[in-house]
């Protein structure tokens, strides 16, 4: 385990009112001594005190600060820390770091705060992961399926599943040592039975990593359509601010066009395509795959006509084509159009009529959106874990697998001691999944997707 002092800025870097600077490790209050003034007592453990920090060279004063000082064990990383809030900009955080690497610290590594509160046995690896989705989300759906795993709301099932298998390897253990006796204190059907319920849970836990990764990524919402009825500026509006060109010549949009946005509480990537027809020219043709290709991956799309011009052969052609994502039927420019072609076919799962100019429909749009790819699965509004990586589903799955296999062995009536394997091999998952065992190469791909002060 690390034995060094590290240090980072917290805070974005940049123009702000305050910045803060952490210290962790076993010379944070020696770094911190160096700093103050030398006739400043030290301050007290967990109480906030103002104190000029100084050059350790110079003596020269570089701010006043708030010292907040923490005392291992009882700190975010279970080591003696501090934090160091000082004003903002760019330049006084920069020295303040600087002149605690000078006075013995070392700039720590991208989320090696949260690595050493997990060595510590501060929180697991899920929680770990927690916290960088709690830092990195960008809906409020997120943030509530962040801060159950916080709460240890997953750990605490994982764990307890851990638990029903060492309480089934302990039931079979009897029928290692004694195979030969006719009426065990458990039978073996006894033992069948839990592992069935065993495996029961953990799918209804694995049935969450969908919703999960929408909530990561953004559920994938494609603007399709012929060129010219009004996509890119719909694309604009929803997302509430001009990042699509919008020109009367058709075809302007020859690239796709990327941006999340927060709707109702729940993410969407919303991708604005190039217009659907017989390519131009080369370039159109390949802007023209690429929104086929996004149409293949889309979660939900809107299929946008002119509400003045009406449904036209492509319309009709693409409809009766698509066999994917649920689609959005929108019909826009409706404040132009002298007469109103409506247009409602099967397979649409809502129909809209919009007004960028007026707002009309806009509002529709926003509500309709999340009841299609969000209000069928269960989400943490409920406290219920939702699995938010992948490395979560692939644990339970390969401990879904091994107790599968335990069962199997069961039915197929193989001795006890080469069934209980498989019990093993689930625990080890599970065990790994929690990180009270772990590799470094796994730990690394968890941390180095955190900022460098967290």
């Amino acid at each position: 385990m690390d034995v060094d002092t590290i240090v980072s800025l917290s805070t974005p870097p940049g123009v702000g009112a305050l910045a803060v600077v952490r210290l962790s490790g076993p010379g944070a209050v020696d770094v911190l001594r160096a700093l103050l003034v030398k006739t400043a007592p030290m301050p007290s453990v967990r109480e906030p005190s103002l104190r000029r920090l100084t050059d350790p060279d110079t003596g020269e004063v570089i701010d006043e600060v708030v010292v907040t000082r923490f005392q291992a064990p009882g700190s975010y990383t279970g080591e003696d820390m501090v934090e160091l809030s000082c004003h903002g900009g760019w330049l006084v955080p920069e020295l303040v770091v600087e002149a605690c690497q000078r006075s013995g610290a070392r700039i720590a590594d991208r989320g090696e705060f949260t690595r050493r509160a997990y060595l510590h046995g501060k929180l697991d690896l899920i929680q770990a992961e927690a916290v960088a989705d709690v830092v990195n989300a960008r809906s409020r759906a997120l943030h509530r399926a962040a801060l159950v795993q916080m709460e240890r709301g997953l750990s605490r099932r994982v764990s307890d599943l851990r638990e029903r298998l060492l309480r089934l390897e302990g039931l079979l253990a009897h029928h290692v040592d004694f195979p030969e006796e006719d009426e065990p204190p458990v039978p073996i059907t006894a033992v069948a039975d839990q592992a069935a319920r065993m495996v029961a849970d953990l799918e209804l836990m694995l049935a969450t990593a969908p919703e999960g990764e929408l909530l990561r990524e953004g559920a994938l919402t494609v603007f399709a359509g012929r060129p010219n009825v009004g996509k890119s500026s719909l694309y604009n509006a929803l997302l509430g601010e001009e990042r699509a060109i919008v020109s009367e010549e058709a075809g302007t949009t020859r690239d796709a066009i990327e941006a999340v946005v927060q709707i109702g509480g729940f993410p969407f990537r919303l991708v604005d395509t190039a217009g659907l027809r017989e390519p131009a020219g080369n370039i159109e043709q390949k802007g023209i795959e690429i929104a086929r290709g996004y149409l293949g991956r889309a979660d939900v799309v809107l299929y946008c006509v002119s509400a003045d011009e009406g449904p036209m052969e492509e319309d009709r052609a693409f409809l009766e084509a698509h066999d994917g994502a649920p689609v959005v039927l929108v019909n826009t420019k409706a404040d132009i159009a002298k007469t109103q072609k409506h247009w409602d076919p099967e397979g649409t799962a809502a129909r809209v009529q919009v007004s960028v100019e007026s707002g009309a429909g806009l509002e529709e749009i926003r509500q309709v959106l999340p009841q299609l790819v969000y209000s069928s699965i269960v989400t943490a509004e409920q406290g219920v874990p939702v699995l938010t990586r992948g490395r979560q589903a692939r644990g339970l799955r390969a401990a879904k697998v091994e107790v599968e296999a335990f069962s199997e062995a069961l039915d197929q009536g193989l001795p006890a001691e080469v069934a209980s394997t498989h019990l093993r091999a689930a625990e080890t998952a599970l065990e790994e999944l929690l990180g009270a065992v772990s590799a470094d190469d796994v730990l690394d791909v968890v941390f180095r997707e955190f900022c460098i002060g967290k």
